[in-house]
């Protein structure tokens, strides 16, 4: 979740992930209805994003952001899910849900829920947040609430800089109905000529480029604001001279904005992509946003021209597009927001003995570092590792994927910088990260273009895994180390995700990156690796090995723990495995984000099953697989949901960590999100999401979150790992 500007849309994972692949429950004893919608359960947690703006405890802007997040996520949701769903339904190739449902029964679930949270969505902009923005000083105004000097001012504001770019389109049998590109914000206007007494219609598409809040100027004693659309609709009489505006509406439309390649048909995927993307502009439309207040004409105008059924109309109070308040998020008002953590550098990363900076290599060489951002800084640990690599004379090569970055990504240019040093530089980019992809290949170019080997991953798989390997001359020999993450190589989502990762120079490790790499970048043959749990082919063998291992330890009577933390909990077989633990006696916890399919209210099935949600102030994003392995527990960390997708057609990596400390720490994270003193959401009854905020007697319930922070903030170079 976050503002689409910094570059990565993937906020709720709402890929389009399991259409194509057929329901069928693996054999077993256990009960048919032991999943939960999969499409609802994503609804669920926006809800919960939802929830953090309607809550008066959370600084004000903070809340505005929150309701820009969940209006973004929705629109993905929509761009994605609901269209690929709707394609499959009209194309004949859809299967049931994960729950059995029909397609289309599954459609109208969606519709009726979605429909709901919009008009939660929009009561808690008008009753709550924008009321609270106005005590603060904060004050988004309608037209008739201005004053005559600041109409005066704001009419010469749009004489100015907003009337030469607006382009009015009629709709008359000389003009055809005009195309309504995808989230854009529009006006449907209804006029009438004066001479000939005929009604018109005309569409006004309200300028993206400008912003959507425009500051009321000569304000005192605080901020105003008055939306674009309602500055442009109260001087619609400036575009129809001559005419008579009759009534105005608000619209919106969402489009599908999926993108399907057929790789083994394209032998060009930069080209197939670019073209693609054209495409997109142009999909079929699935949800058709408009003002409560529109006149049924203008409606059935729209519906007609739009080819959109009456379930894809969501009639809203109040504006729409409230991902606009984005822009009232950012106002620099440090006492609205929360207060500033600032990121530390990890312990040993540290400089030290009068040193400017920390030698990375060095630190690597006594011990394995894990860092966990963003309480701990992307800038002086990944971005530092990547720089000292491209300036050091001892490094021969490094090898790195892709898979979303920012738009002057310091990364990239680490990368650059080595190719022209006269290093080997392997970078493969995944290209088709979604909503990414014109982004991926404007840099997969540039990286060319400066003598980096840049390789696309393989045919019919992404390439999710986070992944860097240097290479470096040590008196006459070759060391390997190796950086492994759970969230990708971008500084800006690194202030605003929560992600782990390991830098090591185990030789295994290095050994383990090496062949994949190869594999990634050549023709060679997935094998099995020491430290790595690698998808397609093994990634979920492993981890089902694992959850039966737990199993058979609470079947011999010996304590048998597994704790899991994902963004999605999806898959049939790994929920399954975690029912019959449950079943053995295991205790299974776990901490998923977004998604989750796995019940807990399962009597004699999941009676040993807890499921938290947090969602707070950063993304959590990082992928925790722990398992108490009697007495010897084994925790991997890595970049792989518990989705088909992820496990059956994308690269993704879990590595082992080794350290002791490293796995305490771990282990201590979780211990902290199933705190009963911990505020979080909790799975029930019925799949509903409850969340807990005060204890028993009323005492506010810890903060996750900032106690992380507080917690990495007191660390001293004494605690670093040996």
């Amino acid at each position: 979740m976050m503002d689409p500007a910094l570059a990565d849309s993937g906020l709720g994972d709402a890929e389009d992930d399991d259409f194509d692949v057929a329901f069928e429950a693996p054999d077993s004893d256990l009960p048919e209805n032991r999943y939960l919608d999969r499409e609802l359960s994503w609804l669920a947690f926006n809800q919960r994003v939802l929830e953090l703006g309607e809550d008066p405890t959370i600084p004000v802007l903070e809340r505005a952001n929150f309701l820009a997040i969940f209006a973004s996520n929705l629109d993905e949701f929509f761009m994605v899910r609901v269209a690929g769903l709707k394609r499959r339904i009209i194309t004949g190739l859809a299967v049931p849900t994960n729950v059995g449902r029909a397609p289309a029964d599954a459609l109208a679930d969606i519709s009726a829920e979605a429909h709901q949270l919009q008009l939660r969505h929009a009561a808690a902009w008008t009753d709550l947040v924008r009321p609270a923005l106005a005590d603060a000083g904060i004050q988004v105004c309608e037209w008739n609430e201005l004053a005559d000097d600041e109409r005066e001012a704001l009419t010469e504001y749009f004489q100015l800089q907003v009337f030469p770019v607006l382009m009015p389109l009629a709709v008359d049998p000389a003009h055809p109905f005009p195309y309504i590109s995808g989230l854009s914000l529009n006006l449907a206007i209804r006029i009438r000529n004066a001479r000939t007494g005929r009604q018109e219609f005309a569409r006004l598409k309200v300028p993206p480029m400008l912003p959507r809040f425009v500051q009321v100027p000569g304000s005192d004693g605080g901020l105003r604001f008055i939306r674009l659309e309602e500055l442009i609709a109260n001087h619609l009489g400036d575009l129809f001279p001559g005419m008579e505006v009759l009534d105005h509406h608000a619209f919106r439309l969402t489009r599908n904005e999926d993108v399907e390649i057929e790789e083994d048909e394209s032998e060009n995927l930069i080209q197939a992509l670019e073209a693609e993307l054209l495409r997109r502009r142009f999909g079929p439309p699935i949800r058709l946003e408009i003002t409560d207040d529109m006149d049924d004409v203008t409606l059935d105008l729209l519906i007609k021209e739009l080819d959109i059924t009456d379930q894809e109309v969501y009639r809203l109070p109040g504006p729409l597009d409230l991902g606009g308040l984005f822009d009232i998020a950012r106002i620099d008002r440090p006492d609205l927001h929360y207060p500033p953590h600032v990121p530390t550098t990890a312990v040993a990363f540290q400089p030290g003995d009068g040193r400017e900076r920390g030698d990375i290599f060095r630190a690597l060489r006594k011990a394995d570092v894990l860092v966990h951002h963003p309480y701990e800084s992307f800038t002086t640990s990944v971005q530092a590792f990547l720089e000292q690599a491209a300036r050091d004379p001892h490094v021969l090569a490094i090898k790195q994927t892709l898979y979303r970055t920012s738009g002057d990504s310091p990364i990239v240019q680490a990368l650059i910088d080595a190719a022209e040093a006269g290093k080997q530089v392997l970078a493969l980019v995944e290209v088709k990260a979604r909503f990414d992809e014109a982004n991926n290949i404007v840099w997969a170019r540039k990286l060319e273009k400066a003598g980096v080997h840049v390789v696309y991953g393989l045919v019919g798989l992404k390439t999710h895994c986070k992944l860097a390997l240097v290479i470096r001359q040590e008196d006459g020999m070759l060391r390997h180390y190796s950086h492994v993450g759970t969230g990708n190589y971008n500084p800006k989502t690194s202030r605003v995700y929560e992600d782990l990762g390991l830098f090591t120079a185990d030789p295994q490790v290095g050994k383990d990156l090496t062949r994949l790499f190869n594999e990634l970048s050549g023709y060679a043959i997935e094998k099995k690796f020491k430290r790595l749990l690698v998808a397609p082919l093994h990634l979920r063998k492993g981890l089902l090995r694992l959850i039966d291992r737990e199993r058979a330890h609470a079947i011999a009577g010996k304590p048998a723990h597994i704790r899991i933390k994902v963004n999605s909990m999806v898959d049939e077989q790994i929920i399954d495995a975690l029912y019959r633990a449950s079943e053995a006696g295991v205790r299974v916890d776990v901490w998923v984000r977004g998604i989750c399919s796995l019940r807990t209210d399962l009597p004699g099935v999941s009676d040993n099953i807890t499921v938290r949600s947090i969602v707070g102030r950063y993304l959590e994003h990082s992928r925790i697989f722990a398992f108490d392995n009697d007495g010897d527990p084994q925790v991997y960390i890595g970049s792989a949901d518990m989705m088909h997708r992820n496990l059956d057609r994308r690269i993704e990596a879990l590595v082992r960590v080794s350290a002791p400390a490293h796995v305490e720490e771990l282990l201590s994270f979780f211990d902290g999100a199933f705190d009963e003193n911990t505020l979080a959401w909790r799975l029930g009854e019925g799949g509903v999401w409850e969340r807990h905020t005060v204890s028993a007697t009323g005492k506010p319930l810890v903060d996750l979150q900032n106690r992380t922070m507080s917690q990495i903030q007191r660390r001293r170079r004494t605690r670093s790992v040996r």
